[in-house]
């Protein structure tokens, strides 16, 4: 028999906070839309302000890119419950605040809600903090999140691909994030050894 996450398109939920580093969100989704998988898009109150600072857009603009769009506040979207089925969920980028909600259980909103369900249904769950640098409490935090099964990936540039511009950096991070989902975004340099031109596309 073939199991419903097998018998349908691979379906990721992608969280924007307020932290700096809306673009890497959006890139996520544009990325994901190209390699065919589901989107389901939350976007916070903060995260509409850096948006709107750092890429002119506006929440709708990045609507747009999702397969489905959910308001932050609606709770009972179906993304909210355990049995709605994803592959799991990225945040990107993932502000303190919304860490620290999802560490401490308090789900107050869609954001730290459907990351609070990828946990308890031990689905993958990609937080890609956005924060330096960083004191004792934002380290426990992260602790206490890898230790709930989260995957902790903050969004450090590699230079290894010697990338020739912020896109080509943009690219190489969310598409190390997609590959912990087993999606492969076909923009990774990824490394051949060294000295041999080190990368391929």
């Amino acid at each position: 028999m073939t199991s419903p996450a097998t018998s349908r398109p691979k379906r990721i939920i992608v969280g924007i906070t307020g932290a700096s580093g809306a673009i890497y969100g959006v890139r996520a989704l544009e990325l994901l839309t190209l390699a065919g998988v589901e989107t389901h898009l939350v976007v916070s109150r903060s995260a509409a302000l850096t948006l709107s600072q750092e890429m002119g857009l506006r929440p709708a603009d990045v609507m747009q890119k999702a397969t489905v769009a959910h308001a932050v506040q609606d709770v009972g979207a179906t993304i909210s419950s355990g049995s709605f089925p994803v592959d799991g969920m990225l945040i990107a980028p993932c502000s303190i605040r919304t860490l620290s909600e999802i560490v401490t259980g308090v789900t107050s909103s869609l954001m730290s809600r459907a990351a609070d369900v990828t946990l308890k249904e031990r689905r993958r769950l990609v937080l890609m903090v956005r924060e330096t640098p960083l004191h004792l409490g934002h380290l426990r935090s992260m602790t206490a999140a890898a230790e709930m099964g989260a995957i902790i990936l903050p969004p450090v540039p590699a230079f290894y691909s010697l990338p020739q511009s912020i896109d080509e950096m943009v690219n190489h991070t969310v598409g190390r994030a997609l590959d912990l989902f087993g999606v492969d975004s076909d923009v990774v340099r990824r490394w051949q050894g060294m000295g041999s031109g080190a990368t391929e596309p």
